[in-house]
């Protein structure tokens, strides 16, 4: 399994209830997507930041969904373009 970083970093213009909206809205499109496990949409005000944290089956799913064009999409949601870090999994813990 390999986890996702992917973190919008604001200057002055950070708005935390627009990315609490964003991600709101968004978090349905995630439910039932193939190969994703849980996805978490967090926020940082205090270091002006959000990063979504998804956990992928593999790595190759993982590439394959942070294309060029999904980048460009979520910085026009966003307003600021992303990082994208991947980290292998060493365990996962699931406590549904």
């Amino acid at each position: 399994m390999v986890a996702a970083f992917v973190t919008f970093q604001y200057g002055s213009d950070f708005n935390e209830a627009k990315v609490r909206k964003i991600a709101q809205e968004a978090s349905g499109k995630f439910q039932g997507m193939p190969e994703l496990r849980p996805k978490a949409f967090t926020v940082r005000p205090e270091a002006r930041s959000a990063t979504n944290v998804y956990v992928w089956e593999s790595e190759d799913a993982a590439k394959a969904f942070f294309t060029e064009q999904l980048l460009e999409r979520v910085t026009g949601l966003y307003g600021v373009r992303p990082t994208v870090e991947l980290a292998q999994v060493a365990a996962l813990v699931e406590n549904c």
